[in-house]
């Protein structure tokens, strides 16, 4: 069964972008667009985990935090705190009113969904999914292990992230700017050719001389991974 995520964003166009990737991801998504709703909506149906903004109308997302854990349905639910305020006594304070953690607005997706792994593997292990498939490779984020066939793939840390990052979104197409904000990090000053320098090595440990190279280039757009390889 997909675990059940609960999203808790008055922003709508984040709130769509989050609905969006974590349905990609597997998750079954519900959403909320203030603390009001959000606790009635916990109600009615336990969540697996909860994403809520701090920043919230009606009811603060910090509320919400502190009502899901006295109620004893949800006590143990995990939560993931998301907000712009990233002074450490608001994240103290986030965390000691019964967050599991705290992600700081802007964020990238592939941070948030190993931090949402992380939890769910450390609350909630049966509903964490550490292994990913595609085509004949396959990721093993625990162990930090990848296979080709019955290969085994050996990957620097940077080459790894980059594999998950493609892996998590077959056949779309990523430019060098894309790829180094959801690898590297916005914060992270890189410069775009430093993505060919890693998409190279990926693809010398991935590929033999009997295999077909499951990286794409596209021309004057970036790289895609070919899900069919």
């Amino acid at each position: 069964m997909k675990p059940q995520v609960l999203v808790v964003e008055d922003e709508d166009a984040l709130a769509t972008l989050l609905q969006y990737n974590l349905e990609k991801e597997g998750y079954q998504v519900s959403v909320a667009g203030d603390g009001e709703d959000a606790l009635i909506q916990a109600e009615e149906t336990t969540p697996d985990l909860v994403l809520v903004d701090w920043m919230l109308p009606k009811v603060s997302g910090i509320e919400v935090c502190r009502r899901l854990r006295g109620r004893q349905e949800t006590a143990n639910v995990p939560i993931i705190m998301l907000t712009a305020r990233g002074e450490e006594t608001d994240r103290v304070r986030g965390l000691d009113t019964g967050a599991d953690d705290y992600v700081v607005k802007p964020f990238s997706m592939t941070e948030l969904f190993a931090r949402i792994r992380a939890v769910l593997r450390r609350i909630r292990p049966g509903l964490a999914e550490d292994v990913i498939t595609a085509g004949d490779i396959t990721m093993d984020r625990v162990a930090h292990r990848v296979k080709r066939s019955d290969r085994e793939i050996h990957l620097g840390p940077t080459e790894f992230r980059l594999l998950d990052y493609l892996m998590q979104h077959p056949g779309r197409v990523f430019s060098r700017e894309q790829l180094l904000d959801a690898v590297w990090g916005s914060d992270v000053y890189v410069e775009a050719r430093t993505v060919d320098v890693h998409v190279g090595r990926l693809r010398k440990a991935l590929n033999t001389k009997e295999e077909r190279d499951p990286i794409r280039t596209v021309r004057s757009a970036g790289y895609a991974f070919d899900v069919n390889a």
